[in-house]
């Protein structure tokens, strides 16, 4: 006989193989959070950070030659907070050499979050976030890496839960709602989404994230497709006009506290934890991201003048070059002649030019074959950030 047991937010449900499965109540939340004097604060400070970053679209010369290291350093950071072990420069250099590396699945998974990503910034222009939208992004976030087996571009039709590999569902961490309560859940965080009405944008946007990680809809990549779907939600709904952010780089930072946030909404309902945490996170990230446009603007402008001094009649080639690395970072020559037009005995000429500038290191150490970093760029958007304890 199916048992319910109602909490503060949501109820749980005897499920037929033991254990109970968390259904959520509907958004916004009842009975509601409370705004006190800390989450106005912190909101207000979240909403001039994301105008300083917005801002920096107009600074930045030709804005959308940067958003793909933007978007690729979002992707590489929601894989890590899943366990995957592949770094930025280990997603750039596939892309150069298009083949198999020795950490070839997780490369994989995040090639397929930045064109999982991509297809949903395109399909913005035309079309609000929706649930077929959703579905096809998590159809390209798994399709041919591990979980491509686990229904892409579906929603589940099997109980999940989430907790260490081995554990039983009636030791789970938490066990989302079960399958029959699936498409309802996700078709009343729809009707929330786009229902007008007085709350904030970023709390809204926060609420969304939450409610979808308690839904968890797919077998797999839920996580990913959560924090992916935060970005969507700021570009589609005009808060940012450009992708420059990477909001997983703080959930990571804080990624004990941040799993911690989100159960926390779950059973006790405490909606003022997460979203001042969620709230805090979108000023780091946004702050973050801002500085780093910043710093790209004066780089440019210093590599621009040293090519100018340095290389005489070849300035323009030169110049030509150094505005394709901001989109490819790591070159061979083969890329270098395709780009600049040169054969490649002097392709390989300038690229010795950028070397001894300083502007490109060899990465390989061979003799052939060799790739070439921009890494002062790269720098950039190193991720030197360590797991801390929890922020209060």
């Amino acid at each position: 006989m199916q048992f319910d047991r109602v909490s503060k937010t949501g109820r749980y449900t005897s499920l037929p193989g033991g254990g109970f499965g968390f259904i959520p109540r509907p958004l916004p939340p009842d009975p509601p959070f409370e705004v006190d004097h800390e989450m106005w604060t912190l909101l207000s400070e979240a909403d001039r950070a994301i105008g300083r970053l917005d801002g920096t679209t107009e600074i930045i010369p030709n804005p959308d030659l940067f958003v793909a290291m933007y978007v690729r350093k979002e992707a590489v950071l929601s894989s890590q907070i899943e366990g995957t072990q592949a770094s930025l420069t280990d997603l750039l250099e596939y892309e150069i050499k298009k083949r198999r590396l020795s950490r070839a699945t997780d490369v994989g998974d995040v090639v397929n979050y930045v064109a999982a990503m991509n297809h949903g910034l395109a399909q913005l222009r035309e079309h609000p976030v929706s649930l077929e939208l959703l579905k096809q992004l998590h159809a390209k976030l798994l399709t041919g890496v591990r979980g491509g087996t686990r229904m892409p571009g579906e929603f589940r039709r099997s109980q999940v839960w989430l907790g260490p590999e081995g554990t039983p569902v009636t030791a789970a961490v938490y066990v989302p709602p079960p399958p029959e309560e699936v498409m309802a859940a996700m078709q009343g965080l729809a009707e929330f989404i786009h229902r007008p009405g007085p709350l904030p944008p970023l709390v809204k946007i926060g609420l969304v994230h939450a409610q979808f990680e308690t839904i968890h809809p797919f077998m797999d990549g839920n996580g990913r497709i959560g924090r992916l779907l935060i970005a969507l939600l700021l570009c589609g709904n005009g808060i940012i006009r450009k992708p420059l952010f990477y909001p997983s780089h703080y959930f990571k930072r804080y990624r004990a506290e941040y799993y911690d946030r989100l159960q926390a909404t779950r059973d006790p309902g405490e909606w003022e934890g997460w979203l001042k945490f969620f709230l805090r996170g979108v000023s780091s990230a946004a702050d973050e991201a801002a500085n780093t446009a910043r710093k790209i603007v004066l780089l440019r402008e210093q590599h621009r003048g040293l090519l100018q001094a340095e290389l005489g009649q070849r300035t323009a080639i030169g110049l030509k070059l150094l505005e394709r690395l901001y989109l490819n970072p790591i070159v061979d020559v083969r890329l270098v002649t395709s780009v600049t037009g040169q054969s490649y005995a002097n392709g390989n000429t300038l690229v010795a030019d950028f070397v001894r500038l300083g502007l490109l290191r060899e990465k390989t150490g061979h003799k052939r074959n060799r790739r070439f970093s921009y890494q002062p760029y790269l720098d950039l958007f190193e991720d030197t950030s360590s797991e801390p304890s929890q922020v209060k």
